[in-house]
């Protein structure tokens, strides 16, 4: 006897998806993505300043402050710079948002009329999009046309304090590394530990920005590692020359 009649009874399982769902997701990557950037650019440029100073033969007090104040300056500038960049973006979307309220409160058939026009030009009939954008209005005006219009969420504005402490702490945790290879082993063997540790630190940090890119990782890892070996060859070099030209 077949059992097509017993289908019908027989709980069916909602498909499994690998992929997360929510609306903070891309947020969360972005600010990933600029931990990792940030610890990478951390990792560079102290390494490109301690190799340099190391190059010149300079000793390990030397190059503990030289690492140190690379460090906190580069720290504080990453800071800094993000500030103003998450602040200048924050002023826009509160502008953007201002303005939206003032043409809903002055024009609410007309933004009506040009919300339904969007969801039409998304795909949808006229008539669903009228639905929607009626119902939509209804429950968060604002809302739906700041997200729908700006791609803006009201309730989670950029953070220029959040974005200026995360990129505060990537770089400072990324320029730790170079500093301690410099000046922890013997002088016989700081410059080879140093460059050792930077490369696998970029290895980690151009496979981590790819993945979360969701690029290829090989050629991120190799223009990561590149570019690193090259700015730590120049650095060294000319802590050399300059080494040799005062000694």
């Amino acid at each position: 006897m077949s059992d097509s009649r017993n289908r019908g009874t027989v709980p069916v399982p909602p498909p499994e998806h690998d992929e997360a769902h929510g609306g903070g997701l891309g947020g969360r990557l972005n600010w990933l993505r600029a931990a990792v950037l940030g610890a990478n650019d951390g990792v560079v440029s102290t390494a490109g300043l301690v190799v340099g100073v190391a190059g010149a033969n300079a000793s390990p007090t030397a190059l503990l402050t030289a690492g140190l104040a690379g460090l906190l300056a580069g720290s504080l500038s990453m800071a800094a710079g993000e500030y103003v960049s998450v602040s200048t973006q924050r002023d826009a979307e509160q502008a953007a948002l201002a303005l939206e309220r003032r043409e809903l409160r002055l024009t609410p058939e007309a933004e009506l009329a040009e919300l339904t026009g969007l969801y039409e030009a998304k795909g949808l009939e006229p008539e669903l999009a009228r639905q929607v954008a009626v119902q939509l209005t209804a429950h968060d005006a604002l809302a739906a046309h700041a997200e729908t219009e700006l791609g803006i969420d009201p309730d989670e504005l950029t953070n220029p304090w959040h974005a200026a402490w995360a990129s505060f702490a990537a770089f400072t945790v990324g320029a730790l590394l170079p500093l301690l290879a410099i000046v922890l082993p013997p002088q016989s063997v700081r410059v080879w530990v140093t460059v050792v540790a930077v490369l696998a630190a970029l290895v980690v940090t151009g496979w981590a920005s790819a993945r979360l890119g969701g690029a290829e990782p090989r050629r991120a890892v190799l223009r990561n590692v590149l570019g690193g070996g090259v700015a730590m060859a120049v650095t060294y070099a000319v802590g050399v020359l300059l080494g040799a030209s005062t000694g």
